[in-house]
């Protein structure tokens, strides 16, 4: 039972810690800079304050609606799954991994919901404040994912025999992003990198997991011999 709820305790703190800096880092964002406005920390890292309707790294796939709702119910589904994994008696690491996740799907999932409906629209030359609820610059669930974090690495030109890019600019690394995407990606990697059979163990049926265990034991009992 302690257990158990050491695991949950440690899901619950990671979710909370990465929202709290996701949303303080966007409402900072959001009532402190103009749309498109730039600070330089250094050639390779910026601050630069950009919205988009989309998914992760301001990519754009769906309309509004959809991607709100589809954000919704991933985030219900890894929920589920956490939950499942807590009771199942999974490691703290792999849970926390799991956490990383389901705080930044829900950290953008709180822009989209909530933004449109308690912020002014920003844009260049206007710094955006909050509003009474419902006279915002949009609708429930039509929000915009604020973004900020900005590392151009290195620039360059392809070079000429290079195919169909020869001659043009390039620039590493162009995507625009926020705490909440980050910690999604470190959630991904770290997944990848350190568990990936307990990734897929977690996602068996109860049958295959259960024919899985009874052959892994037989091989375990043959090398004793």
């Amino acid at each position: 039972m302690k257990s158990r709820r050491d695991k949950t305790l440690v899901a619950i703190l990671v979710v909370f810690l990465v929202l709290l800096t996701d949303q303080l880092s966007k409402i900072w964002i959001k009532t402190n800079m103009e749309l498109y406005e730039t600070i330089h920390i250094t050639d390779w890292f910026k601050i630069y304050f950009v919205e988009n309707n989309g998914m992760a790294f301001g990519i754009e796939a769906g309309g509004k609606l959809f991607l709100s709702l589809f954000r919704i119910i991933a985030v219900t589904f890894i929920v589920i799954y956490l939950n499942k994994l807590i009771k199942q008696g999974f490691k703290k690491g792999f849970i926390a991994c799991v956490a990383l996740i389901l705080a930044g799907a829900s950290g953008n999932i709180i822009d989209s919901i909530f933004y449109g409906v308690i912020f002014e629209a920003s844009y260049p030359g206007h710094i955006a404040s909050f509003v009474p609820w419902g006279e915002g610059y949009s609708t429930l669930l039509h929000g915009k994912v604020v973004d900020m974090l900005y590392f151009p690495l290195f620039s360059g030109t392809f070079p000429e025999w290079v195919p169909f890019f020869g001659g043009e600019d390039f620039l590493f690394f162009r995507f625009i992003f926020n705490i909440a995407d980050s910690a999604i990606t470190v959630g991904v990697i770290l997944l990848l990198l350190f568990y990936r059979k307990t990734l897929s163990y977690s996602l068996l049926s109860k049958s295959e997991r259960e024919k899985f265990d009874k052959e892994h034991q037989e091989k375990t009992i043959e090398s004793e011999t």
